[in-house]
């Protein structure tokens, strides 16, 4: 039903909510579209749903490109709004809803939300926020008491459904992805409607190979542009469907809904990954009807795609994707999986590696990636000075040191900032995090960078041990032995420091800026 849509050749007038719901309709109206506690939603009831919100957007004012911001946990009510303030022609951003007041009140003040829709849960922050700035916009509550806001289930109910999309081009501004980064407050990458249709043509739909049978599952959570693509959009664009769930995408929650749905793709990232082939119940778990996971958010150790392939026997395609591109532009493939690479450039995206001065370097040779492809994001908001470093032409200037092999396969060596030089030679954190790994002791695994006495840098690695084992001086230099025995020694941790836990972003990915101290 979409096979007339062609990345190279995308219509001028293209909204995204039409493309992604309602061409489905005539051959999937009755399918499910969701599921979520045991209940399906229907394509058909999806729509009726948009077309209500979108009713209830237009009559609270929403224009053209104003901005309308999501604080939702997983529930449909995400779906309908998201879809819905598209299909009104307005800009989305979604936020998770457990934020401070302080991180509200920034969110309000950046995006000039015309309209907020936000979970019952996060109601009386939002009030307060709501109530030190000068903000003018509506609040909708989902999901309990609105207080003195409006419920957007009464909402939808008691309007007449608004039929009529917005003829938004496929150049103007849909929707913002926030960055996770590791200062300050989140920035948005400002990204057009023809960014998650190309996605979805060059990866989605001919990569993962999304089709009307698929269930799909998340464990990262669709307010990331991440699990947005591969558990609601490209699901819904193939004629599938997605199990969503408000609650922590713990091990055995993953477990029981595996049990319960029987979904086909799994999308994870690495640490919930180790943290499923940890879990004591996992040896009960029956994962015949998942046919892939996909992973991505940071580098695969391939010691750790082994434990998942011999607990479940499911294939794993780790990629790459960025906020400033969307979703994932290398990857590898079914049938093409080269372990501990990321893969090869998906087809519609270009990428070199460069040095600083940005000229491309030699085979083999580290350094930051550079891509390009027609999901790139126009600009930072309000950061121009940054929009200028990132985004220069038609590349996106990363912030990834990577090598690429004689094959073409893309290797992540590490962020930027994360890169350690030991003795005048590069250090990748993930190549010794993945020999660290490979030890019966070690669950989970964290290397940075400290100056020693002479103030020259060393490796220090952060390790979680295995359940059975045992926090001591003989451990440790027993773990820097290993390490020297599988790479150089300059490679090996000077230090280790075991650790019960690592701390980690809502995205799954550690925060070595905490390591760093």
């Amino acid at each position: 039903m979409n096979s007339a849509l062609d990345f190279r050749n995308l219509p001028e007038q293209l909204n995204l909510a039409e493309v992604f719901l309602y061409r489905q309709l005539p051959a999937r109206a009755d399918a499910p579209a969701l599921r979520f506690e045991g209940r399906a939603i229907s394509y058909r009831a999806l729509a009726d749903e948009v077309d209500r919100a979108t009713a209830v957007f237009r009559g609270l004012g929403l224009e053209l490109e104003q901005r309308v911001l999501l604080m939702l946990p997983d529930i449909p009510e995400f779906a309908s709004a998201w879809l819905a303030a598209l299909k009104a022609g307005g800009v989305v951003a979604a936020i998770n809803p457990e934020q401070k007041l302080e991180e509200i009140e920034y969110y309000l003040r950046y995006t000039r939300a015309k309209i907020v829709v936000a979970h019952a849960s996060a109601r009386a922050a939002l009030e307060s926020a709501l109530a030190r700035s000068a903000s003018k916009t509506r609040a909708l509550i989902v999901a309990g008491s609105p207080g003195r806001h409006l419920s957007f289930e009464r909402e939808i109910a008691a309007v007449k459904p608004d039929p009529e999309f917005a003829p938004t081009h496929r150049d103007d501004p849909a929707v913002w992805l926030f960055t996770s980064g590791s200062t300050g407050f989140p920035k948005a990458a400002v990204h057009k409607q023809r960014d998650f249709l190309f996605n979805a043509l060059v990866y989605g739909l001919p990569i993962v190979g999304y089709r009307n049978s698929d269930i799909a599952i998340s464990i990262p959570k669709l307010a990331f542009g991440y699990a947005l693509g591969t558990n609601l959009l490209f699901p819904l664009l193939a004629g599938g469907s997605s199990v969503i769930f408000p609650d922590k995408a713990t091990p055995e929650r993953i477990f029981e809904l595996i049990g319960r749905e029987r979904p086909t793709i799994l999308t994870a990232v690495p640490t919930a990954i180790n943290a499923m082939v940890s879990a004591p119940g996992v040896s009960s778990v029956d994962f015949s009807s998942l046919r892939v996971c996909i992973s991505a958010g940071e580098a695969l150790p391939s010691e750790l795609y082994h434990r998942w392939k011999r607990a479940t026997g499911v294939e794993i395609l780790d990629g790459i994707g960025s906020a400033e591109m969307f979703h994932i532009f290398i990857t590898n493939r079914f049938g093409d999986v080269k372990l501990g690479s990321l893969g090869r450039v998906v087809d519609g995206y270009e990428a070199k590696i460069c040095d600083d001065q940005g000229r491309e370097v030699a085979r083999g040779e580290i350094g930051t990636l550079w891509i390009r492809g027609d999901s790139m994001a126009l600009e930072y908001w309000q950061q121009h000075e940054k929009s200028k470093q990132t985004f220069r032409g038609d590349w996106c200037v990363s912030a990834d040191k990577f090598r690429q092999d004689e094959e073409g396969y893309f290797w992540f060596c590490g962020r930027a900032d994360d890169m350690l030089k030991v003795g005048g030679k590069w250090l990748s954190p993930g190549e010794v995090e993945n020999a660290l790994l490979t030890h019966p002791a070690v669950g989970e695994a964290a290397v940075i960078g400290f100056e020693d006495a002479d103030g020259l840098q060393k490796p220090k690695a952060f390790l979680v041990l295995a359940p059975g084992y045992n926090a001591s001086d003989q451990l440790a230099e027993e773990l820097k032995t290993y390490v020297r025995q599988s790479l150089a020694p300059y490679k090996a941790p000077r230090s280790i420091q075991f650790v019960a836990s690592l701390p980690k972003s809502d995205r799954g990915k550690v925060l070595k800026s905490q390591l760093r101290g």
